[in-house]
């Protein structure tokens, strides 16, 4: 294979890298906020237990709050009933005390329901920080490697920067030229094989006869369809 088509086959392969970079350094940072986003809507799903177990926590110590207020007014009003000097404020303040005792009977069942239902939510809440803290550590991994991958970028671009300007010392300024005019109209790939008739660029046909010339002339060919620089590429070799 002539030099100046091997020069540009390095040459595109440098530049194919450097518009990977690029792109990564596009794609990463919204791969991570993306990785963000469904691991907290993951916490917040896995999550709905432990709300569900903090508002009966909650509805518990208001309960037992309610229960002291009743209990500390029952403790006044018999402290009353001492003081009484008639039947009809003696009879209203016994039924003021029943109904104090049926309010507070009613709490009561109500605060043992909601002690069941804190034993049951306190053990899923147990099983889901197992489940999320496991989560946690894939996700902080994932995480982890795509930031590393991100810091890297800006060194394998200087890398490959300097690869693509020794590169170019060496390639004619006709041909630079021509490989440059043809990469900028075909994103970014000037130089492109071609297998079974086949131009890996817009994969449409070449003719036979430009096919079997491909393979045998040192001549700077370019395809019909798509404009790039052709090279034979024996895939059968490869594989």
């Amino acid at each position: 294979m002539k030099k100046n088509l091997l020069l540009l086959i390095k040459l595109q392969e440098c530049d194919s890298q450097l518009v990977g970079l690029s792109t990564k350094k596009i794609k990463l940072p919204e791969k991570i906020a993306k990785l963000d986003d469904e691991f907290n809507l993951f916490k917040n799903g896995i999550e709905q237990n432990k709300r569900k177990h903090d508002e009966l926590k909650a509805r518990h110590i208001e309960s037992e709050n309610k229960i002291k207020k009743i209990n500390e007014g029952m403790v006044k009003t018999k402290e009353r009933l001492l003081e009484v000097k008639n039947n009809k404020e003696y009879q209203a303040m016994l039924k003021e005390i029943e109904i104090a005792e049926s309010s507070r009977g009613d709490i009561e069942t109500e605060i043992i329901s909601i002690l069941e239902e804190l034993d049951k939510f306190s053990i899923l809440v147990k099983k889901d920080e197992e489940i999320l803290s496991q989560r946690r550590k894939e996700f902080e991994a994932e995480k982890k490697i795509i930031e590393a991958d991100l810091n890297a970028i800006d060194a394998d671009a200087a890398s490959w920067e300097q690869k693509r300007a020794d590169l170019r010392k060496d390639v004619s300024a006709d041909i630079l030229a021509r490989y440059e005019k043809v990469k900028n109209r075909n994103n970014g790939v000037g130089v492109i094989s071609v297998w079974k008739e086949v131009c890996n660029g817009c994969h449409m046909n070449i003719p036979p006869q430009l096919y079997n010339e491909l393979q045998k002339t040192t001549e700077l060919l370019s395809c019909p369809n798509c404009n790039r620089i052709m090279y034979f590429q024996n895939m059968e070799k490869q594989a």
